[in-house]
């Protein structure tokens, strides 16, 4: 029913899954820290509104028009959205966190509006 081990094999085990549990806790650690940096996620999206920012330019030239400058959505601001042209996507976290559109609206102009959405959470129903 029982094996018996001896004391010396009882020992590396231990000692095994101690290795075990700080190299976990260890890449656990790195990897929350990588994700829930300071200002992270902010760093991120900040990355990627340029890069839309860039590639807006490059689409407003194509077009004959003038880049749009991104403004902060505020409660209650009338969008005149006739075609999407880009969105940001919200980063997948479960939290409240930016991004933004750049849209064509009736007169032909870009504008960009920043705002906060919820998060791609991926925990959805449960």
């Amino acid at each position: 029913m029982f094996e018996l081990i001896s004391l010396k094999q009882l020992i590396y085990e231990v000692q095994d899954m101690k290795f075990m549990n700080i190299i976990t806790f260890a890449g656990a650690l790195a990897f929350s820290s990588l994700v829930l940096a300071e200002g992270g996620g902010d760093k991120a999206f900040e990355k990627m509104m340029t890069a839309n920012a860039k590639a807006m330019e490059q689409y407003a030239i194509s077009q004959g028009k003038s880049a749009p400058v991104a403004k902060e959505y505020e409660y209650g601001m009338k969008v005149d959205v006739v075609k999407v042209i880009s969105v940001v996507r919200p980063a997948k976290v479960c939290a409240v966190v930016p991004a933004a559109m750049t849209y064509e609206d009736s007169e032909g102009q870009l504008n960009t509006i920043t705002y906060t959405v919820a998060g791609d959470c991926r925990k959805r129903g449960g």
